[in-house]
């Protein structure tokens, strides 16, 4: 009995003064930019500036990490290998997995330790989970998402789970051109052969334009992939699977107007006015002839630049995103601190009878 006193007063102690741990489980992208890893390195740095105990967990002990792509920084978190190791876990730590890893979640489903979701892709929810498999009967009875919307949508299927919303920011680095923007069309897409398909019928089709180069944003630091943006005079965006569009917000950032492929989940900032959303791919290349055209003509409306800052402006704001993530973090550690003294409570009372 008084060992498990004295591990429970060790757990409050250790969270109070902010030394447990809070492993953040993180792909391996092979040195390739992807939004999702960004934004759990942006959230675990946070919290190391919050003086929390923030460590990154990755599969391989030949973990490549961001240090081409992202600011050297980030690397700078702790890092650790779970192939071959003991992963040493404390009742009061945290461990924080994707959704796509629910393989992850079988595994540790039975860790004593608090477990959170962190869903950004509501396509990859059941991927490697069983069928009739749910978080909350592997241990993980909090999620943290990035929109309203992929929130309602997963507390539909994800039952006995609360929900947290914590919106991604778009980085300073995305700053407005000073200069003109060039006769270049970059296209950022999911799956390369519509990035492909696009570019082909496109030059095919309008051979009067086959002079406007387009440029596949693929394999690029985070520096290089705005310098290389910020030049261009439109985005094209095939992502039918996204679940909150990074890249469009961007290149709002920026001042470059998109043409998008709606997708499956409407983003909550997408509007009529700030972009030319697109239900049919296969008519996409027309609009961005259309596009292109009304460019060379100087034609295109001043308000659809202004409505793409308006928008950007509501998702450029580093300080909320910290703000949230404090919040947030200092309200799930209260509610650890007070289930702990709880516990405590009844042991001792126990004791003294």
């Amino acid at each position: 009995m008084e060992e498990r006193v004295s591990k429970i007063e060790q757990s409050i102690k250790n969270l109070k003064e902010k030394n447990s741990r809070i492993y953040f489980f993180v792909q391996d992208t092979k040195g390739n930019a992807r939004a999702s890893v960004r934004y759990i390195y942006q959230m675990a740095h946070t919290l190391k500036e919050l003086g929390y105990n923030s460590i990154m967990l990755h599969e391989k002990n030949d973990y490549y990490g961001v240090s081409n792509w992202l600011d050297s920084k980030f690397m700078e978190l702790p890092h650790q290998s779970v192939e071959g190791q003991n992963l040493e876990i404390s009742p009061e730590d945290v461990i924080i997995v994707p959704e796509i890893f629910g393989y992850i979640m079988t595994q540790i489903s039975n860790l004593p330790c608090a477990k959170i979701v962190l869903s950004q892709a509501y396509d990859h929810v059941f991927e490697t989970l069983q069928p009739g498999q749910s978080w909350s009967q592997l241990g993980f009875t909090k999620c943290i998402t990035t929109s309203e919307r992929q929130k309602e949508y997963l507390s539909s299927v994800m039952r006995g789970v609360t929900y947290d919303v914590v919106e991604p920011y778009i980085s300073t680095v995305f700053e407005k051109s000073q200069y003109p923007a060039k006769p270049i069309i970059t296209i950022h897409s999911r799956e390369q052969r519509d990035s492909i398909n696009i570019i082909k019928s496109f030059y095919l089709k309008y051979p009067q334009f086959r002079w406007i180069s387009f440029r596949d944003m693929r394999a690029m630091s985070e520096e290089e992939f705005s310098t290389h943006l910020k030049e261009s005079m439109l985005s094209v965006w095939i992502d039918t699977t996204s679940s909150f569009g990074t890249f469009p917000l961007e290149s709002f950032k920026l001042g470059v107007p998109v043409i998008g492929k709606v997708p499956n989940m409407v983003p909550e900032w997408m509007d009529e006015k700030n972009g030319v959303w697109v239900q049919d791919t296969i008519k996409m290349i027309d609009y961005i002839a259309d596009f292109v055209q009304n460019w060379l003509e100087d034609n295109i409306s001043e308000d659809l630049y202004t409505a793409m800052l308006e928008t950007s402006e509501k998702y450029s704001d580093e300080n909320k995103f910290k703000n949230k993530v404090s919040q947030l973090f200092n309200s799930y550690f209260n509610v650890r601190i007070s289930n702990f003294e709880t516990e405590l409570n009844k042991l001792t009372s126990n004791v003294e009878q």
